[in-house]
């Protein structure tokens, strides 16, 4: 490993640099003197924990905050970036994690706002508007991906970061350079892709591209050099070819990947979930159990049929045969609200668009499945609620100024923290975790393996669904993999691998898919 010296005396004249950067509000200092360059034709990946200071400095890169010390330069000239639009005319553009879309338009208005192309001074030129967005879609190879004519209200979450980054890469101004900021958290396997591609034109166009990101695989993939931040200050810049995970980790969190996982042997014979032949629209034939003191990862491609599982065991999907046995009880699911009262719970894969109501508090959000028992003719026992709320965020340390923050001011590993608190709570005898760690920093995972390794350690059964390989084979003690909506293999801990999964999971015989048996006669890992 070898660390790059980044004096600002020797740092390359062309790209963009921040040079002894610091930024404070009011009595908590974001950031501590961060000198950094983003050098031209190269991709720099921009690594730290929730609260290192990563997006305090894209903020300042882009205009959005004044620093409090320290300057900006584009090409070693020093620039005054009074507001994003500042930044926007030199030719420093950003993808935003939340796009903003208007949603009463179309892809293509959305993408040319502000620069429309007119007709007589005021009419809106539809044939030159749609010429643009054609040719820009393909020439960003996108054109596959994105229909111009949808409007704003129709697109997916991965659409509207694609149209972000297209309204970044137009216009009259020369891009120099471009941050993308977690641009993958809602995009497909195909999208990516294209994004990926798209990352390498703009490296190979003599862009300066910083590239912020939680996961590895895709900061290694894409990355020339990684700059990591740790509590505001400069923890380390790394060529990327020369560096490995465990150096990365060690920089951002200072301790060994290796203590990340919690390993333990708390599992028992008690089945808590039995499912046998369940078929919905989605899932074919599926049978599996889980065991009391048990994890077990559900792997599996995207399209696998995981996550529709996940949804038709917490009631949110109708079933067309098989049964759902929980604690030996057989379930009639007919909305989410049976199986949360039978002691199931679901932590979804989208928390903001399917778990979380952003603009309620952190103790409305804690306290929402357990308003019946909070509850006493009707009223809520507000003193109960704000108790049982502060219990479990203290619990799980949850980052916040009170309860009563809104959730949409927490950072995405808090904001996971607060639904997993919720289900905590609520004291289910099953736990489905769809994707629990996406999008939050390695400490925020460490702090989220935890809590799964207590949640056995209490008795209670687990099912985590994770398209991490390394996070499911440090979870658990059993692994299912599915295939097209089916099950086509199960390991043991002893037996799991990346490619041992992986086999399972892109196999093209379905039917005559090898089932390997797990280590012991009952399934429990010992």
């Amino acid at each position: 490993m070898t660390a790059l010296d980044l004096s600002p005396a020797d740092a390359p004249p062309s790209g963009l640099a921040a040079e002894r950067v610091a930024k404070s509000f009011g009595s908590v200092q974001a950031l501590q003197g961060v000198t950094l360059h983003f050098p031209s034709g190269q991709v720099t990946a921009l690594m730290g924990e929730n609260g290192a200071g990563k997006s305090t400095l894209l903020r300042i890169l882009t205009g959005d905050h004044r620093p409090s010390e320290g300057r900006v330069l584009l090409d070693g000239t020093p620039l005054d970036l009074a507001s994003p639009i500042d930044a926007r005319r030199a030719g420093i553009r950003i993808i935003p994690q939340e796009p903003e879309i208007i949603p009463h338009v179309s892809v293509a208005e959305n993408v040319y706002v502000g620069s429309l192309p007119r007709r007589s001074g005021r009419r809106l030129d539809r044939a030159e508007l749609r010429r643009r967005i054609t040719a820009d879609l393909a020439r960003l190879g996108f054109d596959k991906v994105l229909d111009p004519d949808l409007l704003g209200s129709e697109l997916t979450a991965a659409q509207r970061q694609l149209v972000e980054i297209l309204r970044a890469l137009t216009g009259e101004v020369q891009t120099r350079a471009i941050a993308f900021d977690e641009p993958t958290s809602s995009l497909s396997e195909h999208e990516v892709e294209a994004l990926f591609a798209l990352i390498g034109r703009l490296r190979d166009q003599g862009i300066a591209v910083i590239y912020v990101s939680h996961r590895m695989k895709e900061i290694f993939r894409l990355a020339d050099r990684i700059a990591v931040l740790r509590d505001g200050a400069l923890s380390g810049v790394l060529q990327a070819a020369e560096t490995d995970e465990r150096e990365l980790v060690r920089l951002m969190v200072g301790r060994d990947m290796s203590s990340l996982f919690v390993r333990q042997d708390v599992a028992t014979d008690e089945v808590v979930l039995d499912v046998r032949g369940l078929t919905t629209d989605d899932v074919h034939d599926v049978s599996l159990q889980v065991r009391a003191g048990e994890v077990v990862a559900l792997a599996g491609l995207i399209g696998a049929g995981r996550s529709e599982l996940a949804l038709a065991l917490a009631g949110d999907a109708p079933i067309r045969s098989g049964e759902i046995r929980l604690g030996g009880r057989l379930l009639r699911l007919r909305s989410p609200k049976d199986a949360i009262r039978a002691g199931l719970g679901l932590a979804p894969e989208e928390r903001k668009a399917q778990a979380l109501f952003l603009q309620r508090t952190i103790r409305d959000n804690t306290s929402l499945v357990s308003l019946d028992r909070l509850s006493r003719w009707r009223f809520v026992r507000r003193r109960d609620e704000r108790a049982l709320a502060q219990e479990y965020t203290d619990r799980l340390r949850v980052r916040a100024p009170s309860i009563e923050a809104e959730a949409r001011t927490l950072s995405g590993g808090n904001q996971q923290k607060v639904v997993l608190a919720r289900w905590l709570a609520r004291r289910p005898q099953l736990l489905i975790l769809d994707e629990p760690t996406r999008g939050v920093d390695i400490g925020a995972k460490a702090e989220i393996y935890q809590i799964i390794a207590d949640l056995a350690r209490a008795g209670s059964a687990v099912l985590v669904i994770s398209s991490e390989l390394p996070e499911v084979l440090g979870l658990a003690d059993r692994v299912v993999v599915m295939q097209n909506g089916r099950v086509t293999g199960e390991l043991g801990r002893a037996q799991a691998s990346e490619e041992a999964v992986l086999a399972l999971a892109m196999t093209d015989d379905l039917a005559g898919a090898p089932r390997t048996e797990p280590d012991t006669p009952t399934g429990v890992s010992r």
